[in-house]
């Protein structure tokens, strides 16, 4: 008997546990479904997760709880904004595409006033690089580039 067939024997348990941390139904159908999956990618990586012929209870447990967690701390995270509040502010009228042009000339202004090292660092790094890897690749030291991208980002900030 493979590991997915001994976890859904106790689907109706599972179902039960991750509504007892206070889910809904529908959540909590979501969160075991999410857990089976995660149990059929541990056992095909030869993972074993079972214990005296039956799955791990305290493992299974431990993973749902995880993952109702995970789920909270997503939801924490993220703000709903009513469209029609944004529409209502009266800060909204005052935000032109003009508004925008201008300070994307400004940045590119402060940008040539800065010294060809810094505005190139900046560059790379804003293009999506990470300072780790450009140090590995260049053989600059972490904290220098560090300290050359955050010294423009002050200095644009100043700017604007």
């Amino acid at each position: 008997m493979n590991i997915l067939e001994l976890a859904f024997k106790r689907h109706k348990n599972w179902i039960e546990i991750v509504q007892s941390f206070g889910c809904n139904r529908d959540t909590a159908e979501d969160i075991v479904q999410e857990m089976y999956i995660r149990l059929d990618r541990l056992s095909k990586s030869g993972s074993d997760i079972t214990y005296k012929d039956d799955i791990n209870y305290f493992y299974v447990f431990k993973m749902l709880s995880t993952m109702f967690l995970d789920l909270k701390k997503k939801e924490i995270k993220t703000t709903f904004i009513d469209l029609e509040e944004i529409k209502n502010l009266k800060s909204y009228d005052a935000f032109e595409v003009n508004d925008f042009q201008k300070q994307y000339e400004i940045v590119q202004n402060a940008l040539e006033e800065l010294y060809w090292y810094d505005k190139k660092v900046y560059e790379i790094i804003d293009d999506g690089e990470s300072i780790s890897s450009l140090s590995r690749k260049t053989n600059i030291s972490y904290a220098s580039l560090y300290n050359t991208y955050r010294k423009v980002l002050k200095h644009l900030k100043s700017k604007l």
